[in-house]
């Protein structure tokens, strides 16, 4: 099966009432792991590359990895997204490589740091749009702006500052009206990054959930019930895996994620894609440290990327079940890119 577009998956995903994982990858193992886990619980699946992960893979590895998924599990739906695209010019590049799905972050200027006006966000978006659906390629854009830095792309806002920049209901009507996108990423407070907390008990001193302002959400599917959102930086963090890391040797204190139950509501309340990154490089870190703690005279890479493997497996299947995912990947017959230009010019 040839990679989908997004918007299909994800108007499914509506249909249905589920969320759908978008995972990152930079290499052969996230990739493997992550299609294994969609085979074994049945599920469609959103694959997604950052510019870094597009540089590091010296793209045409990346693009015949793709291939080799798709050619391998051909009963799993699966989009291929550029996720945080600064620029035109980085988004043509995805799809000239066979992407999907671009998300055009207008959010920020190209430099990826500098905060755009409300209307620069307008004007670079829309032009994303004219430029993907001729070509049958489904568009995200982001209102508002995240926390954290991921791959050197973000403002790099404090808590406080996140709290100034987070979506507005009202103007994400507008938005969307203005710019004809698939898919909205909503900035609610989450953030990039393994440490999405900065809050602390004053007794205790320990780390507190992030604040999340779910009513963000909750407000923009009321306005719009067939809005696609998006959740970045939705990993949970989950403690054991940080255990592991620092058990053998790393250091990693004070992490905090996002919780699975305030994702599950976004999900009642229109998400349909949640990033998820953090989660399996701590798995992946986590493994890989174990095996040089217990076996330190391995150098064998199969030995160790192998456990790596298993581990960011574990984490797929768990965040599919939890999305809700899981079981649905039979549920339709997948559209091409020709097929969804014809959606679109209609």
């Amino acid at each position: 099966m040839p990679l989908v577009p997004m918007r299909q998956i994800l108007d499914e995903a509506a249909k249905g009432g589920y969320g759908v994982g978008a995972f990152n990858v930079n290499n052969m193992e996230q990739i493997q792991a992550i299609m294994e886990a969609a085979n074994e619980t049945n599920s469609p699946v959103i694959i997604q590359a950052s510019r870094g992960a597009l540089q590091y893979s010296r793209l045409i590895y990346l693009k015949k990895l793709m291939e080799a998924a798709c050619e391998e599990y051909p009963h799993i739906p699966v989009s291929m997204h550029l996720d945080h695209g600064n620029s035109l010019k980085t988004l043509k590049t995805a799809i000239d490589l066979g992407f999907t799905s671009v998300m055009m972050d207008g959010s920020l200027g190209e430099d990826g740091k500098t905060p755009n006006t409300y209307e620069q966000n307008v004007e670079i978006t829309r032009a994303a749009v004219e430029m993907s659906h001729p070509l049958g390629v489904t568009v995200e854009g982001e209102l508002g702006v995240l926390g954290g830095i991921e791959d050197g792309h973000g403002a790099g806002l404090t808590d406080r500052q996140v709290q100034d920049h987070l979506t507005d209901p009202n103007q994400a009507e507008d938005f969307v009206q203005k710019t004809g996108l698939d898919a909205l990423a909503v900035a609610i407070g989450t953030s990039h990054g393994a440490y999405k907390s900065g809050r602390k008990d004053p007794k205790t001193g320990e780390v507190l959930p992030p604040t999340l302002a779910m009513d963000r959400i909750h407000a923009i599917h009321e306005k719009m019930p067939n809005c696609h959102m998006v959740m970045h930086g939705s990993s949970s963090v989950p403690q054991e895996l940080v255990d592991i890391i620092n058990q053998y040797g790393g250091k990693m204190p004070g992490t905090f994620g996002i919780p699975i139950e305030q994702i599950q509501d976004g999900i009642k309340h229109g998400v349909r894609k949640i990033n998820v990154d953090t989660d399996s490089r701590l798995a992946c870190t986590g493994a890989i440290r174990k095996v040089f703690a217990e076996k330190p005279a391995e150098f064998d890479m199969r030995k160790y990327l192998g456990p790596a493997r298993d581990a960011m497996k574990q984490v797929y299947i768990d965040r599919m079940l939890a999305f809700g995912q899981a079981g649905h990947a039979g549920d339709y017959t997948p559209m091409s890119l020709d097929e969804m230009k014809k959606v679109y010019g209609k």
